[in-house]
């Protein structure tokens, strides 16, 4: 029936269009939810995070050196078009940019090195989409390996943290992207793994056809819950709660986001993650939850 379902009364049933990014979003807090993907215009955000640009500079540079000639896939190589496509927002000056774009060449130049520039991936920056009978999804596999008959989700991670086995095992968005490379591309898809370029590390789940299977169901439950709060949102006049509720809550004042009429529907859910948040100018809870960190302080201390 294209994109939509019959639902229990017969009538189609539009199914909820997603990203695993938006799943989690609605997980971690539904205020923010809310803020990025139905507020219109959206609230502005606090000031690009240095950690954002490390890690997009690093998966461009290795997205980039796939596609060059198998001859030319070299590990100087991959830290050149590192320098090249440097990102520079987030850092405290130019000298902590400078210091952590060395860093990030040497990463790469380091994990290219590990890599056999003939074993050609699948796919590279590849986009899969998979639906149920409740949801469309898709998203955007860094790497995707044929070995032998299966498929391998490959993510690449630049964080501060090493990862386990567990955050692999854990990953909703590793899950889905299995599910959905597997059917697009037709072959079995099971293992998904994370590779830590700061430390070399790979972190390995195996999945099975249940593990997987739940992973879908959860994905289906998050999504419900996100498309009733969608639905009665929209249900609002213009978006935004009736004149009669309105005179009873007070008006925000200039720059200021309202929240109260949203908040049985998109409730704050105040965590260390608060000090992390694009929007935390915009919500007293997480302020008060977490101090708003610096734009480079997800850099490892001594990389400065």
């Amino acid at each position: 029936m294209g994109a939509e379902q019959l639902g229990f009364d017969g009538m189609p049933r539009r199914l909820y269009t997603c990203t695993p990014s938006r799943l989690n979003s609605w997980l971690d807090c539904p205020r923010r939810y809310r803020m990025t993907y139905l507020d219109r215009p959206m609230p502005p955000k606090g000031p690009p995070w240095a950690h954002n640009s490390v890690g997009a500079s690093v998966h461009n540079a290795l997205a980039g050196w796939w596609r060059l000639p198998v001859r030319e896939r070299t590990p100087e190589a991959a830290g050149t078009l590192l320098a090249r496509g440097w990102l520079t927002d987030g850092f405290r000056d130019e000298a902590q940019s400078a210091q952590w774009r060395e860093r990030a060449r040497e990463m790469t130049e380091r994990y290219a090195a590990g890599l056999d520039p003939s074993d050609e991936p699948l796919g590279v920056e590849r986009t899969v989409a998979t639906r149920t009978d409740r949801i469309a999804v898709s998203g955007r596999i860094d790497r995707l390996d044929g070995r032998g008959a299966e498929l391998v989700v490959v993510d690449y991670k630049t964080g501060r943290h090493i990862l386990t086995s567990d955050d692999a095992r854990g990953s909703l968005a590793l899950a889905i992207y299995a599910v959905a490379a597997a059917r697009v591309l037709r072959r079995p898809c099971h293992r998904v793994e994370l590779h830590h370029l700061p430390s070399g590390e790979v972190a390995v789940w195996e999945h099975t056809d249940e593990s997987l299977a739940r992973h879908m169901r959860r994905a289906e439950q998050i999504a419900a819950e996100a498309a009733a709060a969608d639905e009665a949102y929209k249900a609002l006049p213009g978006g935004r709660p009736s004149t009669e509720n309105r005179t009873r809550i007070p008006k925000p004042r200039a720059g200021e986001v309202e929240h109260a009429p949203y908040d049985e529907l998109f409730p704050p859910r105040p965590s260390n993650l608060c000090s992390w948040c694009d929007f935390a100018r915009h919500c007293p809870e997480g302020r008060e939850a977490a101090p708003r960190k610096e734009p480079w302080a997800a850099l490892p201390v001594d990389a400065g």
